[in-house]
């Protein structure tokens, strides 16, 4: 048996740019949205259905996060093992 665990996703929206670089490269786990055009969890992961800038994803797709975070130009999302 695998055991998952857990990564925590962070997207401090109130900076983001909307460049859509994290949807790009982990759709997965971000997406844009429609209202204020930034970056927000998809709600499959959010932690709190209302908060769009947090989220539990499984660490599968710790990559997919991790490459996102790194290449996002303002740096505003933060990745922490739960």
């Amino acid at each position: 048996m695998i055991i998952m665990g857990k990564i925590k996703v962070t997207i401090e929206r109130d900076s983001c740019i909307g460049d859509m670089v994290c949807v790009n490269l982990c759709p997965d786990v971000f997406e844009m949205n429609p209202e204020d055009g930034k970056s927000q969890i998809v709600a499959k992961w959010r932690v709190d259905p209302n908060d769009l800038s947090t989220g539990l994803v499984d660490d599968s797709l710790e990559e997919c996060v991790k490459s996102a975070a790194e290449s996002c130009p303002v740096s505003i999302i933060k990745l922490e093992k739960a």
